[in-house]
Formats: C-alpha cells, structure tokens, sequence
C-alpha cells in the first residue's frame, strides 16, 4: 500500500512539472504571437507609406519600433520566477560604455528581478586574431540559431548606413533556404525636409549571408536576444 501511495505521488509531483512546463510554453509563445501580431498590424496601418522617425517619440525609429512592439503586449504577462514584477526591456548600452565594440552591438544589463525576461540566446563579436573567412563563418553560425521571436541588436556597416539597427524575427531559421524573415523600422527611409522618415517592413526575408555581410566586420557584432522559458500570464 505504502509503494502504491508513494507511486500516486511521485505521478502526481510529475503531472504537475508537465502540467506548468505546457502552461510556460503556452504563455510565452502566446507573448511573441502578440509581439508579432501587433508588428504585422503596425506595418498594414502605415500602408508602404514612410513614417516620421526623426524623435526620441517616434516608435518608428529602429529601437524603439521594437520596444514599443514590446510594452504594447508585456502587461498580459510575467516571469514565474517574478510574478509581481512589470516586464521591462533593456536600453541599448550608452555609447560611452561601448569601449570594445561599437554601439549597437548589445543591450544594458538589467537584471530578471527588475523586469528583463529576455537572456541572450547567441551572440557574434569580431575576433581580430581570426581571418575574415574564419569570422564569417562564426557568423553563419550564429545566424542559425535565430528562433521565432528572438530580438535581434546589431552594429552594422552595410548598403542601408552605418550604425546600430534593431529588429524582431517572426520566424526560425530556415535551413531549407538559408534565409531568415523579420519585421522592423528604419532600416530602410529618406530624409524630407531635414527630417528622417523610415519604412515600417513585415516579413522582410534575406539569406543570412547578407546580414553576416552587414555586420560582420571589426568593433562589430550582433546578439540574439530570446524570452525566458518562465514567461506566465498576469495574474495567473
């Protein structure tokens, strides 16, 4: 009686483990659906039509784009591990502490107990003691990592300016093609009238070597930023 007893529990403990992981897993990937969903509604809303990325307000600027993305669906949820806190997303590293890359290459370090659910999921830095071959295929290799939902910051020198440029993956690599789909702002604008104005894209696809042809190069990289396994709803 005792064995069946302490079998009942050891079953239970575990139908509860799997019963949480499903209910994580739901969450989170209910997170990056609405993350992705309000990236797509934004880009129908502007219509192909440039809009002002000029100000510190502008969600159409590269960085903020993506934040606003962010906080337009981040009160729905939490981390189990924090469920109190507000979810936040890191600030891009000021360029006076960018002492060894460019700035652009990563965020600040905000800590998961004030409000970052994201960890890094795969970074790319420039090696000077390596080849240029040698280092773009470290890039390649980290270009295949790319998951759904992944944040992506890099500093670039490429076709569209030099710099830092944001973005959000809406899907996982596709080994098939070599590609990689994405949604941002800005990579792509004008200036009118001594202001910027930039194209909103969703969906936008590249084989990954162009993006490896972006960034890599010295004092340059790129990190893929990924949501925590623990993200659950608000109040759950």
């Amino acid at each position: 009686m005792k064995r069946l007893i302490t079998l009942l529990a050891v079953v239970m403990l575990c139908f509860g483990i799997i019963v949480t992981a499903i209910a994580d897993d739901e969450a989170r990937s209910a997170f990056i659906d609405r993350i992705i969903a309000t990236a797509e509604d934004t880009f129908n809303e502007a219509n192909g039509k440039l809009q002002r990325a000029q100000y510190a307000g502008d969600i159409y600027v590269c960085k903020n784009f993506t934040v606003y993305l962010f906080r337009q669906n981040r009160d729905a949820f939490r981390m189990e591990e924090f469920p109190n806190v507000e979810l936040v997303i890191p600030d891009n590293l000021p360029k006076k502490e960018c002492t060894t890359y460019a700035y652009g290459v990563e965020w600040k370090e905000v800590a998961a107990s004030e409000g970052n659910p994201f960890v890094i999921g795969a970074t790319f830095r420039y090696d000077t003691s390596k080849t240029m071959e040698e280092n773009k295929a470290t890039a390649r290799e980290f270009m295949m990592q790319v998951k759904r939902g992944d944040y992506f910051q890099m500093s670039a020198d490429y076709y569209y300016g030099v710099g830092a440029h944001s973005l959000v993956f809406i899907s996982d690599y596709d080994p098939e093609t070599k590609t990689v789909h994405w949604t941002d702002s800005n990579m792509k604008g004008e200036t009118k009238n001594g202001e910027r104005y930039a194209l909103v894209q969703y969906d936008a696809v590249k084989d990954i070597d162009w993006f490896v042809d972006a960034f890599c190069h010295k004092k340059r990289g790129a990190t893929l930023y990924r949501l925590r396994d623990d993200i659950i709803f608000a109040n759950q």
